[in-house]
């Protein structure tokens, strides 16, 4: 598809976003420029320092430019009050974390109709039927009911993941989804992430682990607030066949 016909769902022109920090401004981004097509599964890599955090936050309708435009899927962002910012965050973009984010003491299903309760297009009935698709789409149909301490690591991944996709949002944004589990189950997150991207889904997965980028479409480095990389990947390797190589674990 030619690039002109191809859907930008997020772009940003010369990003730029600084902090004052006593009486030193810290330049945190220095001129980001990047699009990201429907579709498009995007690792984004740096290490500490390199201004990896302030783009999540930018992404993220978490944080504004100090100067440049991002515009997500056709919004432009920078000019926006916070309580704009926080329904556009609200429908355009399903959130994953590192450390999960569910509510502890709520069962999986009740976890995943949070996105929709700002949504009044939503009846009670409409959003527990969502919720009830989405853990089903990502393999949780059994555990519906399950509260958190009931459910291992992976499990409440999955979790976060069916609450991401609930909004049907422009845009997934995950940030070190694989950084709390073990190589098997790390394994079987990745799995789903490449089955959603053959849905159409367009995913940018924030990660410091380099291997990740073997699994994308796409991979931008970020090194002192600018871009030093942004390359195709022309050869995808199969997560599901990694999984498969891997050693079965071992009950305890």
């Amino acid at each position: 598809m030619a690039e002109k016909e191809r859907k930008v769902v997020i772009e940003l022109q010369h990003v730029k976003r600084e902090f004052t920090v006593g009486s030193e401004v810290v330049k945190a981004l220095r001129g980001v420029s990047f699009k990201i097509y429907e579709g498009e599964f995007v690792t984004i890599m740096g290490t500490s320092g390199s201004g990896k955090s302030t783009l999540l936050n930018q992404l993220g309708c978490l944080d504004t430019p100090t100067s440049g435009e991002y515009i997500l899927d056709g919004v432009p962002v920078r000019k926006m009050r916070r309580s704009e910012r926080a329904i556009l965050r609200n429908r355009k973009i399903g959130f994953i974390f590192q450390n999960y984010n569910l509510l502890a003491k709520t069962t999986a299903v009740e976890n995943v109709e949070l996105p929709l309760m700002y949504n009044k297009n939503y009846t009670a009935k409409q959003r527990r039927n969502a919720a009830i698709e989405a853990l089903k789409a990502v393999g949780l149909g059994d555990r519906l009911y399950h509260k958190s301490n009931q459910m291992s690591g992976g499990q409440m991944q999955r979790v976060a993941i069916a609450r991401a996709l609930v909004n049907n949002p422009a845009v997934i944004l995950a940030d070190e989804a694989t950084g709390n589990l073990d190589t098997h189950t790390s394994f079987e997150i990745l799995v789903l992430f490449q089955e959603l991207h053959r849905q159409g889904r367009t995913i940018i997965f924030v990660t410091h682990n380099p291997d990740i980028a073997q699994y994308s479409s796409r991979n931008i480095v970020l090194r002192d607030g600018v871009i030093r990389e942004d390359t195709i990947n022309e050869n995808i390797l199969n997560a599901a066949d990694a999984l498969a190589a891997l050693p079965q674990p071992q009950d305890d």
